[in-house]
């Protein structure tokens, strides 16, 4: 398990300065010139010089590169252009909204995604599997920001049950906090739920006909054990792997979300970056994010040992 696990590791490890790479050459990348932005009207040439020097620009890109990694590895991210704050404040106090919202998103998805695929699977050919494809359909066709739209003018302006906007903190009043996150949850989760939906459906099909579901079947097992017990813990491999990946998705696919719903996550720190051409705020919250996929995949190949072990035997032989 531990040689399985560092393995994991070291190649994480590998993709984590891949992405650095491609992090610090795609924000430099970016149309327009991030002193004339920062200058505003004073756009005299010794302001610009000054600007330049002031956060390195005229320094050779090895020369930025090497300062941004050195930084990075000790936790320093540098200090926003446009606010003048360490970009890890800004960071750690978006951090909570987006994680927040896209663990309640996954919520969603788990509890509704697995739920209807095993319905639908176990009723085959029947009304609940139709109405389960129907909702998986509706929930891949609906862009988000038309369904956040139709649930605040429904659920919070003609009913107003949840709040349509703003966020607080669950420590501060967490029933508070529950009704501002619900929807944008629902908004971020549904295109998920009918992911793993889908997946489970077809992965529990599998399962059903395999052999040892018809040999439990043959000891007498119950129907709920074998369903539960056995199809269903086989299935899994497959639906971790798509909530693994889409969990990474949604942290970053949570700015649409969060812009409709006025939440001060990474979304409004990457569309503020990259508005103003603030490259160390924009670094850092792409650094972060795509940190935060390679763990997520890391935590994945590790839940494929614990449900499967033959793939943590095959990693390690290997």
């Amino acid at each position: 398990m531990s040689s399985y696990v560092l393995k994991r590791l070291r190649q994480s490890l590998v993709t984590l300065f891949l992405v650095s790479v491609v992090v610090f050459a795609g924000v430099r990348a970016i149309p327009g010139d991030p002193a004339l932005a920062l200058a505003g009207e004073e756009r005299s040439p010794e302001a610009l010089a000054a600007i330049r020097e002031q956060y390195g620009l005229d320094d050779s890109v090895f020369e930025q590169y090497g300062r941004f990694v050195a930084h990075a590895v000790t936790g320093d991210l540098g200090t926003s252009a446009r606010t003048g704050l360490p970009v890890d404040d800004a960071i750690v106090n978006a951090l909570p909204v987006t994680v927040e919202l896209s663990l309640l998103s996954l919520l969603f998805a788990v509890v509704f995604g697995i739920g209807a695929g095993v319905i639908a699977a176990v009723r085959r050919g029947r009304p609940a599997e139709w109405f389960a494809n129907g909702l998986a359909l509706l929930g891949l066709s609906v862009p988000n920001f038309w369904l956040g739209i139709v649930l605040v003018l429904s659920l919070a302006i003609a009913v107003p049950v949840f709040a349509a906007s703003g966020y607080v903190p669950f420590g501060v009043d967490p029933v508070d906090n529950l009704r501002r996150m619900v929807l944008p949850a629902i908004v971020l989760g549904s295109g998920l739920a009918a992911v793993v939906m889908r997946q489970t459906r077809a992965a529990m099909l599998d399962s059903l006909s395999a052999d040892y579901v018809r040999t439990a079947r043959a000891k007498g097992l119950s129907r709920r054990q074998v369903i539960g017990g056995h199809a269903l813990r086989n299935s899994l491999v497959t639906v971790v792997t798509i909530l693994g990946l889409q969990l990474g998705q949604l942290i970053s696919g949570a700015v649409v979300t969060e812009q409709i719903f006025v939440l001060p996550g990474f979304g409004k720190l990457t569309i503020d970056a990259v508005f103003t051409r603030d490259y160390a705020m924009l670094q850092g919250v792409v650094l972060c994010t795509s940190a935060a996929y390679i763990l997520i995949n890391l935590l994945v190949d590790v839940a494929y040992s614990v449900i499967d072990p033959r793939i943590r035997l095959g990693g390690a032989s290997r």
